[in-house]
């Protein structure tokens, strides 16, 4: 992914609410499932790391986007941005339009 790619993606995610909540218990098998399908359904999704969770941010990223196959776009703080390309079914052509 290009740094003009990255850019594109944090900024449509700047407007974006977190779907998911990574909680006290982490990453879960479940919680990664649910990821999972929502990456295939939307392509770029938000998370939110709470408070009682006692790992850091960073690490839950990479952790999550090695088990979902995606790529991390940024961490802030205590949010994450995750992205994973698709292929539409239909046409064949990508729901997220990436500069080149």
């Amino acid at each position: 992914m290009t740094s003009r790619q990255r850019a594109y993606l944090k900024s449509l995610a700047m407007t974006m609410d977190p779907i998911f909540q990574v909680g006290k218990s982490s990453v879960t098998p479940e919680l990664t499932a649910a990821i999972d399908e929502a990456l295939t359904a939307r392509e770029l999704i938000k998370l939110s790391v709470l408070q009682n969770c006692a790992d850091n941010p960073k690490d839950i990223a990479v952790l999550i986007a090695d088990r979902t196959r995606s790529q991390v776009v940024q961490v802030i703080g205590k949010k994450i941005v995750l992205y994973r390309e698709n292929k539409d079914e239909k046409n064949g052509k990508k729901k997220i339009l990436l500069p080149v």
